[in-house]
């Protein structure tokens, strides 16, 4: 019986992800976040502060892999007396190689880190590979980049493998932040102002991506490797909106103002970097997991966002 640990397990990632691991057989899973929520499939699950101060042996204890989504990804307000750098620091660096180290010293086998296409950049002039340079753009998105950078040290000539993955967007059921805000306008009957936004930007679909990070589990070849994922089909914000208002039966109601007017409204507003990422592209090659591991997304974009737009009018 092997044992998994995910972190993060309650969240939209992490909660996905177990509901997917309780069909490997002979597996044993346990949890840990901040609080603590029960679960069916776990066999142990427990609300741990990933900080240095705390022992995590007792919870690593003939651990072999452990899947790492756990993180911050907005900056919290009620710590007054540190910027957001420091925060995104704290949990996103600090404890990740906490429990990296402590992972080393139990014997753990293989930890997959759940990274971000940001570290990438903001915008790609084409589809960024694995080899690109990394340019991050934001506080998190450095302190994933720097968590990346240590981990790789640390695991460097040790016995336990690190496998990075960075996905761009992630939507799917129950979908938090900027995937919903967007379902949510689709929900209203207001033309929206991009029939003319023809960019490209990859996505990946929730069931996509921890179809993925089963395959890592145990693939004999994705040891101290970094892969980009996706859906494989990009979309403009101008077919995400049809798409998602065709889900919902509606009529698309777009208005064609020229993407000049977006960018000069972000000079004007001082919020350019906001509107470049809205209209600009964002692409991904996938080509790596593909050849390397023969992995083929399981679920088109059209039955990802299906599910997704279904599960959010089942929510309201």
């Amino acid at each position: 019986m092997r044992k998994i640990l995910v972190t993060g397990y309650t969240g939209f990632i992490g909660n996905e992800l177990l509901n997917n691991l309780l069909e490997i057989p002979e597996s044993s899973l346990i949890g840990i976040a901040r609080r603590e929520v029960f679960h069916w499939g776990l066999e142990k699950y427990y609300a741990v502060d990933l900080c240095e101060e705390t022992d995590l042996s007792s919870y690593l204890e003939g651990v072999e892999t452990i899947i790492h989504t756990a993180g911050m990804a907005h900056a919290s307000s009620s710590e007054k007396r540190e910027t957001p750098l420091d925060q995104f620091l704290k949990v996103n660096v600090d404890s990740t190689i906490h429990l990296a180290r402590q992972a080393l010293l139990s014997g753990t086998k293989r930890f997959i880190f759940i990274s971000s296409i940001g570290v990438n950049g903001a915008t790609s002039k084409s589809a960024f590979t694995e080899n690109d340079k990394e340019y991050p753009y934001d506080s998190y998105t450095k302190s994933k980049l720097m968590a990346e950078i240590k981990l790789k040290a640390l695991t460097k000539d040790s016995e336990m493998d690190l496998v990075i993955i960075r996905p761009p967007l992630v939507y799917g059921q129950g979908a938090p932040g900027t995937f919903r805000q967007l379902v949510n306008i689709c929900r209203t009957k207001v033309p929206l102002p991009f029939a003319m936004v023809q960019n490209k930007r990859s996505m990946i679909y929730i069931e996509n991506l921890v179809d993925f990070i089963v395959r890592c589990i145990d693939h004999p070849l994705v040891g101290n490797q970094t892969f980009l994922v996706s859906d494989g089909q990009d979309l403009s914000l101008c077919e995400l909106v049809r798409t998602i208002r065709n889900v919902m039966n509606r009529p698309s109601w777009l208005l064609p103002v020229p993407v000049w007017v977006f960018k000069l409204a972000g000079r004007l507003t001082g919020k350019t970097a906001m509107v470049d990422r809205l209209v600009g592209d964002l692409q991904v090659d996938s080509s790596k997991a593909q050849q390397l591991l023969g992995w083929t997304p399981p679920y088109t974009v059209e039955q990802g966002m299906k599910a997704t737009v279904t599960d959010f009018n089942n929510r309201k």
